[in-house]
Order: C-alpha cells, then sequence, then structure tokens
C-alpha cells in the first residue's frame, strides 16, 4: 500500500470516528441521595472562585463534596488547589489511551482538605468541539462509577455563554437537580442568566425537572439590577459577594477565603446553606426589554434607532441596476 492508500485510509477513518455519536448518558438517580447542581454563568463573572470557597466551606461543614469544572478553560480548580494545574480527564484519557492503559480515579481526581476536585477539559482551539468534549468526558466518569460515589453535593461548574449540546447536558437531560446562576449588575451577565432560565424554562415544558435554585451576585456594587433580575424572574438571591478590594486581592493570589471564623466565613456559610436547602423553582424567564428595563438607558443605549441600510450603502456609492436573470416560463 502506497503512502497515498494510506492516507486515504486514514482519512475514512477519521471521518467514520467523526460520525459516531456518543452514547447516551446515564440519567438514573444516584444511589446515594446526592444533589447534583450545576453552576451557570458568564465567562469570568467568577463561578470558580464562588465555587471553590463553596465547596471548601461545605467540606469544613463536614459535607462530601466533589467539584467538577466542565469549562474547557480548565480553571475551575486552579483557586482550591493554589493556582496549580489539574490534568484533566480529556487530556489524561487521550495520554492513556495512546499508551494502552486504563484511568484510574488518582490520575484525575485530587483532594484538598476534604474537597474532592476535577476539571474534565476541552480540545484544543480548532481541534475539536468543547461540548462534544464535555459529553465524551461524562461518558469516562461513568466507567469509572460515578452513580457509585457516595457524596451529599456534586457541584457542576458550566460555562453559560452557550447553552446547547454538551454544556446544556445537565439541564437536557436531567442530569441535575438543581441550577445555580453566578451573576452580577451587569448587562451581559444577566443576559446569560435570563439564557439559563429560558434553557430551564424549555425543557420543564418538555417534561423536564430540572429548576433554577437561584442567583450567586458577584462583586456586587450595590446598582441592584440583579436583584432585580431575580425579582422578575422568580428566584432568590442565595448571596451578595460584595465588590471589595481585599476579596479581589485574595482571589487573584489562589486564596481562599471562605474558611469558618475567617473574615468572610459567615458569607459562605450562609451560601452554602442557602445551596443546599434551596428547592428548584421554574423561573419566568424576561423578554428583552424587560432585561433592558432593568437599567438605565444611558448604560444600554436604548436612545439608540435602528437606521435601515441601503444598497447605496453597502457598495459605497450608486448602484446601477442591472436586468433580472431570473427565467419565467409561461403558463401552460
Amino acid at each position: 500500500m502506497n503512502s497515498a492508500d494510506t492516507q486515504i485510509l486514514h482519512d475514512t477513518r477519521l471521518k467514520a470516528e467523526a460520525a459516531q455519536e456518543p452514547d447516551p448518558v446515564h440519567v438514573g438517580e444516584v444511589k446515594k441521595e446526592t444533589q447534583v447542581i450545576a453552576i451557570y454563568g458568564k465567562g469570568g463573572i467568577g463561578k470558580s472562585f464562588t465555587l471553590a470557597n463553596l465547596s471548601y466551606m461545605m467540606a469544613q461543614q463536614g459535607k462530601r463534596v466533589l467539584l467538577i469544572g466542565c469549562d474547557p478553560k480548565s480553571d475551575t480548580t486552579s483557586l482550591l488547589f493554589g493556582g496549580k494545574a489539574c490534568p484533566t480527564i480529556i487530556e489524561t484519557s487521550s495520554k492513556k489511551k495512546l499508551a494502552g492503559e486504563d484511568v484510574k480515579i488518582g490520575d484525575v481526581c485530587f483532594k484538598r482538605d476534604g474537597v474532592f476536585a476535577m476539571e474534565l477539559g476541552g480540545p484544543e482551539v480548532g481541534r475539536g468541539c468543547g461540548g462534544r468534549g464535555i459529553i465524551h468526558g461524562f461518558e469516562l466518569l461513568e466507567k469509572l462509577g460515578f452513580h457509585e460515589w457516595g457524596f451529599d453535593f456534586v457541584l457542576l461548574d458550566f460555562l453559560g455563554d452557550v447553552v446547547c449540546g454538551g454544556f446544556g447536558l445537565p439541564i437536557a437531560r436531567d442530569m441535575c437537580q438543581k441550577v445555580i446562576i453566578v451573576g452580577s449588575n451587569d448587562l451581559q451577565s444577566l443576559y446569560v442568566a435570563n439564557n439559563v432560565c429560558s434553557a430551564v424554562e424549555y425543557f420543564r415544558k418538555l417534561g423536564g425537572n430540572v429548576g433554577v435554585a437561584g442567583i450567586v451576585i458577584n462583586k456586587d456594587d450595590g446598582t441592584g439590577e440583579a436583584q432585580g433580575f431575580a425579582e422578575a424572574a422568580g428566584i432568590p438571591v442565595l448571596a451578595s459577594i460584595p465588590a471589595h478590594e481585599d476579596i479581589r486581592r485574595k482571589s487573584a493570589n489562589y486564596e481562599i477565603i471562605g474558611k469558618p471564623g475567617g473574615e468572610w466565613g459567615a458569607l459562605f456559610e450562609l451560601l452554602a446553606t442557602n445551596v443546599a436547602e434551596a428547592p428548584p423553582q421554574r423561573p419566568k424567564p424576561l423578554s428583552q426589554d424587560g432585561l433592558l428595563g432593568l437599567f438605565s438607558g444611558d448604560v444600554v443605549g436604548r436612545s439608540v434607532v435602528l437606521e435601515p441600510a441601503t444598497a447605496e450603502d453597502m457598495c459605497g456609492g450608486v448602484v446601477t441596476q442591472k436586468p433580472s436573470l431570473e427565467v419565467i416560463y409561461d403558463q401552460v
């Protein structure tokens, strides 16, 4: 077989592999009464910061907690582990497969002060779909015995900018009991929050059971837009984390602040209690106008009038009318 034939065979195998649909993710109940909670929010809004401190506080309260990063950036556990990168499930699986070895729990799951944590990871830029990577990551967790594990809480950190494919998995397939949103007093994060509420409501209408337990307001500067969104959407505020320089500085230094007895301990104790006890409920997503109405006009530019473009605008000058090439047939 020459090199051209070898390349053709290789390409054929790749196409066949890409065409294969992933195995369906198990949606049955876990044996232990585990609360599986999916946390959504706009990228950079502070989900990882919130979850690292929340999971740490829960562990100090005697709960068995598993934190799973489902963001392709793989940064959910970085604060928990003091800035150290955690080997991802997808990357580890690829290396083990090439070596002909099986993935073990100790290869992908790590501990700190009672918190168990892992990262699903994602493909390199331009080399695959992040959502599909999440699906394959959960398939591997199935093989590792995900539904046999005995945790009180499993916290899933999901990117909320895109609620489709693998990113919408917990909501679409009832993999969690409830969703918690992390947002702030800015339009983009509340747009994402509203999108998540819309996804939850959509799947509830299709027979799903996932509900929204509430919103955590991060970097709260007191302007009140996130609070207004929560009231309009019919969901509670589980905690408001202030926009404070001490919190920003410690977070930037990968320092856990959700410790019992610490300066911010009471805040995360309250958050841990609310996260555990808040029931899932059906949200009321806002319309685009309703969302914009939470902000003053000078913030969102509601005074802007849409001016239709013309053909002359598009061509940068006078447009010469050309005869139509459409063929018109006589009716018989």
